[in-house]
């Protein structure tokens, strides 16, 4: 894929300003939006071109980024009244990075095929360190000849960058994903906790634990933060649990019962109703130990 494309990116969180900073830096030109302007400040600082909304950041533009927090974010930035089917062009490709529901992505997909546009899932793993480093793991569905057009800029910000299949198999991989996590995590903070209650110095637990068959990424990136009692998102809370009931209502369709998601999420939301909806998932930890 040459170089210098036409992007927008609607989205200018934690994980999306990393993600327009690797774009930037390859020499493309990007437009951005996201609900409050100043949010997005840094960005425009290094050569970013701001749009009053999804709909002006879309037009005229090749490839067109979404990243927000949830589905109803993601019908309104594609549907909605200012949303990017109102003015993206014929030939143009749509990716959404959001974690959202698998009917969706096949929804969008179907909007954009009457509309001559393509349309991809492709959440991504990794998290803000991930984003930083142009590390993520980015799970892709959609049309395979689609995703093969856009994987050089894909390759900017993801290290492993897999094609699961139709749309909305990125969404069910992430789901696979979130699922992994939610339980893992439990067993992350346990562990930690159990550590401190013996009298251990956890850091040095962590560095025998974490490259053996204990190990997780979790454990490596999230435990260090869990010890320093660094509980900043990262991950927002808030989004994990929404991505928890993604998986849940998804597993329901097909009859499977997860028993261990349940669990995490039923502790993830009193940690919510605590007022950690705004701080990372290692903020789990305060479930087991106290200020």
């Amino acid at each position: 894929m040459e170089q210098n494309k036409r992007i927008a990116f609607i989205g200018t969180g934690v994980m999306g300003a990393s993600i327009i900073k690797h774009l930037l830096k390859a020499n493309h030109e990007v437009t951005v939006y996201t609900r409050t302007k100043g949010k997005a400040e840094a960005l425009l600082e290094l050569g970013a071109k701001w749009a009053e909304t999804p709909r002006e950041a879309a037009e005229d533009k090749e490839i067109i980024f979404t990243m927000v927090g949830f589905p109803s974010d993601v019908e309104e930035v594609y549907c909605g009244e200012n949303g990017i089917f109102q003015s993206a062009k014929k030939g143009s490709i749509v990716v959404d990075m959001t974690t959202s529901e698998p009917s969706l992505a096949k929804k969008l997909y179907e909007i954009g095929k009457e509309k001559g546009i393509s349309s991809i899932d492709a959440p991504v793993s990794g998290g803000d360190v991930g984003a930083q480093n142009g590390t993520l793991s980015i799970m892709i569905g959609g049309d395979k000849e689609v995703y093969e057009r856009i994987l050089p800029i894909l390759q900017l910000f993801g290290s492993n960058i897999v094609y699961q299949g139709e749309a909305g198999a990125g969404q069910h991989t992430k789901m696979c994903n979130q699922i992994l996590i939610s339980t893992n995590m439990i067993g992350v903070c346990e562990s930690i906790s159990y550590g401190l209650k013996a009298g251990l110095d956890v850091e040095k637990v962590l560095q025998s634990v974490s490259t053996g068959a204990a190990g997780s990424w979790s454990l490596s990136n999230l435990g260090p933060r869990m010890i320093k009692g660094d509980i900043e998102p990262g991950f927002y809370i808030k989004h994990f649990l929404k991505d928890m009931r993604i998986a849940i209502d998804e597993a329901e369709k097909m009859n499977l019962d997860l028993p261990g998601l349940k669990l995490s999420k039923q502790l993830y939301n009193t940690l919510l109703e605590k007022g950690y909806g705004e701080k990372g998932t290692q903020a789990l930890i305060k479930y087991y130990v106290a200020d």
